[in-house]
């Protein structure tokens, strides 16, 4: 119990909400933020590339995750039923959507690992070897 009480009051501490979302990019992007329009226009494939013309690979975490819907919600400004019909829609054009991984650690290894990727994951996990774009309250 006081290992719980230490962790969640340096938590406190540093600024850091259970809630907060951290949106990650691999340490070779050519960005240092990203704007919720601007992330909104990558989630939805409307920019495909960075400057300099690498490739976005966006990572989404699961369908039902507290942190998807957050994301969802706050960035994309849809709910899951209008992002299910935009990814209909755009299945037919031959666009896939992001990659989902299960997990925040899932997420930051594919971001570390996958030059040109970005994802979110919850602000209490350590962003390790990845750049920092943005906070989502």
């Amino acid at each position: 119990m006081r290992r719980f009480l230490c962790l969640f009051l340096a938590l406190l501490g540093a600024g850091a909400s259970a809630d907060e979302l951290l949106v990650i990019a691999h340490p070779n992007v050519p960005v240092s933020t990203l704007s919720f329009e601007a992330l909104s226009a990558i989630y939805l494939l409307k920019t495909p590339e960075w400057r300099g013309g690498d490739i976005i690979v966006p990572v989404n975490r699961e369908a039902q995750s507290a942190e998807r819907m957050r994301f969802s919600a706050t960035v994309l400004r849809q709910s899951p039923n209008a992002l299910a019909a935009f990814w209909n829609q755009m299945h037919f054009k031959g666009k896939v959507p992001p990659i989902v991984q299960e997990s925040d650690q899932a997420v930051l290894a594919f971001v570390q690992k996958v030059p040109g990727a970005v994802g979110y994951i919850s602000a209490t996990v350590a962003p390790k070897n990845v750049k920092v774009l943005a906070r989502v309250p």
